[in-house]
Parts: C-alpha cells; sequence; structure tokens
C-alpha cells in the first residue's frame, strides 16, 4: 500500500512583523505632516491580537489605517488577517476603530473548507484539528488539486499549506 501523504491548511500571522509595522506607522504618525499635530493615536495588544486607532474624525483615522495597511503589505502580511469593525463614537467628535487580527481557523470556516473539498469530490481525506486542517491522501496529485483549489476560494482570512509530505 502506497504511503499517505497530507498537508495542513493554517492561518497565521507573524506578530512579530505586526509589530513592526504597527511601529514604524506609530513613527510616521509622528513625522508626517498631515498627521503629526491631528491627535491620532494608536495602540497595539499583542494578547489580545488587537489594534485600536483613536482618531478625531473618521477622515483621519483612515488615514492611518492606509498608512499601516501600507506597511503591513510590505512586511508581507496579507490585509485580510487584519478585520476592522465599525467606528466606534468616542468622547467629542472622536472616533474609535479597532481592527482584529485573525489567527487559526474557526470552526465554521474550517466546516466550510471540508464541505467545499468533499463537493468537488477529490479523493483526500479531511480532519479538522483545533484551529487548523489536515488533508490526506495516497495521491500527491489530488493534495495539489485541493491547494490549487483552495487558493482560488476566498474564506476571508489568508489561508497557509504547510507540512507538506
Amino acid at each position: 500500500m502506497a504511503k499517505e501523504s497530507s498537508f495542513d491548511v493554517v492561518s497565521t500571522v507573524d506578530m512579530q512583523e505586526v509589530d513592526n509595522a504597527f511601529t514604524q506607522t506609530k513613527k510616521e504618525l509622528q513625522q508626517r505632516y498631515d498627521l503629526k499635530d491631528s491627535g491620532a493615536e494608536m495602540a497595539f495588544d499583542k494578547q489580545g491580537k488587537t489594534i485600536t486607532v483613536h482618531a478625531p474624525s473618521d477622515f483621519v483615522a483612515r488615514q492611518v489605517i492606509d498608512v499601516l495597511a501600507g506597511k503591513i503589505v510590505k512586511r508581507g502580511i496579507d490585509l485580510k488577517a487584519l478585520k476592522w469593525g465599525d467606528p466606534i463614537a468616542a468622547t467629542g467628535q472622536s472616533v474609535r476603530l479597532v481592527g482584529q487580527i485573525l489567527e487559526g481557523i474557526d470552526k465554521d470556516t474550517a466546516g466550510k473548507i471540508n464541505k467545499d473539498i468533499k463537493a468537488e469530490k477529490f479523493k483526500v481525506k479531511v480532519q479538522i484539528e483545533g484551529d487548523k486542517l489536515r488533508v490526506s491522501s495516497a495521491s500527491r496529485d489530488s493534495l495539489q488539486e485541493v491547494i490549487t483549489f483552495l487558493k482560488e476560494k476566498d474564506y476571508g482570512q489568508p489561508l497557509q499549506y504547510v507540512n507538506y509530505r
């Protein structure tokens, strides 16, 4: 019998790179002429995996988010990994925006990925293991087809394919 090959579907974010992008954005807020005295502030919670932008207006908050997005992309992180909530009215006329860093595949998304793979009738087995999926098959070609199929789909967060053996 042929040995089974497998790979894992995961969603990870390099938090150090996010921290570096956050630090660069904070520096740019202090130096850029149009944002320097705007009163915009940022906070990064590594444990909670959130980035909070506090600004005097929605327009300024969106400018700060655009600067941060540019820094994140330069660091090789997919923008789908950062999900921004709705603006929250803060004191005065200021607004607060909270961005959640998506890491790990939640149960609903894992079920959706599993369902999509089964609907295509690939000759593979899919196991949901916590916040990742393991796809295994006797045929490496089938695994390659699954990876290609998943790359074409959008599940609202970046997916990586690791431990291919």
